[in-house]
């Protein structure tokens, strides 16, 4: 499995301060030499973590791919269509939560989101579908034109809460939907909630190209570094 690196809460705790340091941009820099094989940044409506500039800096430094997550909305496709990232990851977002809660209504939002997808895509900006990892709402990504899917895994990352037999079905359902998207046509990645120690059994599961982390790997880094918490998740994967 290849390594996304999201560097939201290094601009977290620069703007807690409502200071330039430390700066998502260095981070995604670092985590690049470091192996990372993309850089993942969520450009909120409130702009809680990076900001605009951000993005902007982003977009000319990182050289592997920048995935941009974001809402749904006509400024936020206006944002995408003007920085061109590599990858725009659609994921739902709530003014009040502390972090994303879950994967996008797919069902709910069936009509707009295949207009917005087919907008980007005319831009020649793929679009990835953040989901949870059942059978009927990875079918419709493929259907509403996603190139990638990314699985929720914020229930396996709660493996702590979780009987063995229970860790053990929720590996199956997330080993099928990555089999079924797959067959459907998409590239699947998956995050939320991945740390050092669950990564150990998230890494079998086949058809999972990518990881995306970003709090867990942040934590560390705040000890012993961007470089050095990127290549120990890095040496973990293989």
């Amino acid at each position: 499995m290849q390594l996304a690196v999201n560097v939201d809460h290094i601009a977290t705790l620069r703007n807690a301060r409502k200071d330039v340091q430390p700066d998502p941009v260095a981070a995604a820099v670092l985590a690049e030499l470091a192996g990372a094989t993309g850089i993942v940044c969520h450009l909120r409506e409130d702009r809680r973590h990076i900001n605009d500039r951000d993005l902007a800096l982003l977009r000319a430094t990182v050289k592997t791919k920048l995935d941009l997550e974001m809402a749904a909305t006509d400024e936020m496709k206006r944002i995408a269509i003007q920085t061109k990232p590599d990858l725009v990851t659609l994921v739902p977002e709530q003014r009040e939560e502390l972090t994303t809660e879950g994967g996008l209504d797919v069902k709910k939002h069936r009509a707009y989101l295949k207009s917005f997808i087919a907008e980007l895509a005319s831009q020649h900006i793929p679009v990835s579908l953040f989901i949870d990892a059942d059978e009927e709402t990875v079918s419709m990504a493929a259907e509403l034109g996603a190139a990638f899917i990314e699985l929720h895994t914020g229930h396996y990352a709660n493996l702590s809460l979780m009987s063995a037999a229970e860790i053990t079905a929720e590996l199956r359902r997330l080993q099928h939907a990555a089999e079924l998207g797959g067959k459907l046509g998409m590239r699947v990645v998956a995050g939320h909630g991945l740390n050092y120690t669950n990564i150990t059994l998230f890494k079998s599961l086949r058809g999972i190209e990518e990881v995306s982390i970003g709090h867990a790997l942040i934590a560390r880094a705040s000890l012993v570094g961007i470089t050095a918490a990127t290549k120990e998740m890095l040496r973990l994967l293989v």
